[in-house]
């Protein structure tokens, strides 16, 4: 009877031990992680689709008609300012030059005697004014000669790289014949397309009067090595998307940017006083953002927020939470409206930092 009474007492310690585990265990299980908005100066990063252009692209095109002598660059080629690059067969152009001299010549021989026999009184004055006005026509007409025999010759007007060809040798060029094109890449021009309300978060911005430095994302993903600056706004927007084009100037001293490349601007806006939260704390009805707000009693309420900025892991909340709240972390889907539940409180500024947020 003893050990009867024995057993009966271990199984009812057993049993009350395993109770009492299984009761700690579902305490454990309905302690929820909350935590609070955190505000702080942050720094939002904005991405645009852009163009790249040299700063100088031009295309080159015949002045003069005939057939095409020489090529003297190659495509693909850098150019200094004043190179030769083509010419044009002159021989047209150098007879019209010795035609324009001879005349030239002539009229200035026959103004000389003219002005002598003037100052002899021999001729009148206006014969005088008549062969200084012919010499002065003569000349004109070998100016222009000359111009159109420069003309054969095509040269580079600024320093750049050459682009393809054209034409070809011995092609017939006539006047206004596109040769090629030549950019000159020391300096990119970045144009990209910002909507209407963050230009008007640009301008309203401080730093916006200095110009905002930017950052470069080319083709392959990685990052231009070099910073850009926002040098110029457009007059008018598009009336079609609602957007204004920025332009951004890249330096670009080993020549990587080509005209015509495309690629992603990253433009860096900072926001102070930023009430942030984590997005895993928010739900979404109806395409409206919610989270679950504790009042003094740890009960639920759904409390309706509006976002202004969305950062990696992290909301900007403009409305709707303060600082000092307690809102639901974890186990949104388990929980519902008016519920009271069992708490555990997780430090937002630690919150943060393990989001892998940049924030300061």
């Amino acid at each position: 009877m003893r050990k009867l009474l024995i057993l009966v007492g271990l199984s009812v310690a057993i049993i009350q031990t395993s109770c009492s585990s299984h009761h700690e265990e579902h305490e454990q299980e309905t302690k929820y992680l909350i935590t609070s908005p955190v505000k702080m100066d942050t720094t939002h990063t904005r991405d645009y689709v852009c163009q790249i252009h040299s700063i100088q692209h031009i295309e080159v095109r015949a002045l003069e008609e005939g057939y095409l002598q020489e090529i003297y660059v190659d495509e693909g080629q850098h150019v200094k300012k004043g190179q030769l690059l083509f010419k044009i067969l002159p021989l047209l152009y150098q007879a019209e030059l010795q035609s324009a001299k001879a005349e030239a010549d002539f009229a200035e021989i026959e103004y000389l005697n003219t002005k002598n026999l003037a100052d002899s009184e021999v001729v009148s004055q206006n014969e005088l004014a008549m062969a200084k006005a012919k010499y002065d026509k003569a000349k004109a007409q070998l100016s222009l000669a000359s111009v159109h025999l420069g003309f054969t010759e095509i040269r580079a007007p600024f320093d750049g790289i050459i682009d393809r060809f054209q034409v070809r040798l011995g092609s017939l060029i006539e006047e206004g014949d596109l040769m090629t094109s030549l950019s000159d890449n020391s300096q990119m021009w970045v144009y990209f397309n910002v909507p209407e309300a963050e230009y008007i978060e640009y301008m309203k911005n401080s730093e916006a009067k200095n110009g905002r430095k930017v950052r470069l994302i080319m083709a392959n993903g990685e990052q231009f090595e070099s910073l850009g600056e926002i040098t110029t706004i457009e007059a008018d927007f598009d009336n079609r998307t609602g957007n204004i084009a920025f332009r951004a100037t890249f330096p670009n001293p080993h020549g990587l940017l080509r005209h015509g490349e495309t690629g992603n601007i990253m433009m860096d806006t900072r926001i102070y006083n930023a009430l942030l939260i984590p997005q895993r704390a928010t739900f979404e009805i109806m395409d409206q953002r919610y989270v679950f707000l504790l009042d003094d009693e740890n009960v639920l309420h759904t409390t309706r927020i509006k976002i202004g900025e969305e950062l990696s892991h992290l909301f900007v909340v403009s409305d709707g939470l303060k600082e000092g709240d307690r809102i639901l972390l974890d186990g949104i889907r388990k929980v519902k409206d008016s519920e009271k539940i069992a708490v555990r409180f997780a430090n937002p500024d630690s919150l943060i930092v393990n989001l892998d947020m940049y924030a300061e």
